[in-house]
């Protein structure tokens, strides 16, 4: 409860701005491993891990979150923070989950700046292959199943086939993770003059939205809201 994000939710929350307050539920911020879990050996203790998940997210939306969104993508995620946030008296929290997230190297610059990188292999043995689109789908429908109010697709781009059978198949609103690597490359070719930086950058988004997005994480966001209001007037 005195961690970071608990401080800020409650400083965002006293400040009476009109705001929707989500907070990521994970632990590679708080290890000196990097992994997303408490470490059994050099494998993640799934069970264990999801205990101290169940926590963090209890503590966030005490806090003030509105909801929270597992990112850990450990086996049962979903119901171990619904069931922690239902029993503390948090059922009106909102689950968000990262239900179809890869093990992607789209997100090196985040990794760098955040100082998450693993200490040792990688995370691809719980998150996900991009080339397996059927674990993918799987994993979108547990999550529904287990309690989930908003379903994830991460990276953005490259799920673009995911989002759109998502749309058809679910009927939760589903949200879209446009990672630090997507716009890395886009922020490049902008500086090299080789595109145009507002016309790609709402291009890329209006392909996520197209593709059944109703929610887009971007870091674009403050930019692109401008850019929209600019061209509604």
């Amino acid at each position: 409860p005195a961690g970071p994000v608990p401080e800020a939710l409650r400083a965002l929350r006293s400040s009476g701005l009109p705001l929707v307050l989500m907070a990521d539920v994970c632990l590679c911020e708080y290890t000196t491993h990097g992994h997303c879990g408490i470490l059994d050996g050099e494998r993640i203790a799934n069970d264990r891990s999801l205990a101290r998940l169940a926590d963090a997210a209890v503590a966030y939306a005490a806090a003030g979150a509105d909801i929270v969104a597992p990112s850990a993508m450990l086996d049962g995620q979903v119901l171990a923070l619904r069931e922690a946030l239902d029993q503390a008296g948090h059922g009106d929290t909102a689950i968000m989950a990262y239900a179809s997230k890869h093990a992607s190297a789209l997100y090196g610059p985040f990794r760098d700046a955040a100082g998450s990188t693993p200490a040792f292999g990688d995370r691809r043995t719980y998150q996900m292959d991009p080339a397996n689109g059927r674990e993918a789908m799987r994993e979108l429908m547990t999550d529904a199943d287990q309690g989930a109010d908003i379903l994830m697709v991460k990276p953005a781009i490259s799920s673009l086939d995911l989002l759109a059978l998502a749309r058809q198949r679910f009927d939760l609103p589903l949200a879209a993770y446009q990672v630090s690597g997507e716009l890395a490359m886009l922020e490049a070719a902008a500086e090299r003059g080789w595109i145009d930086r507002r016309r790609a950058g709402l291009e890329l988004l209006t392909a996520i939205a197209r593709a059944g997005a109703d929610i887009l994480i971007t870091y674009l966001a403050a930019d692109a809201a401008r850019w929209l209001r600019e061209e509604n007037r």
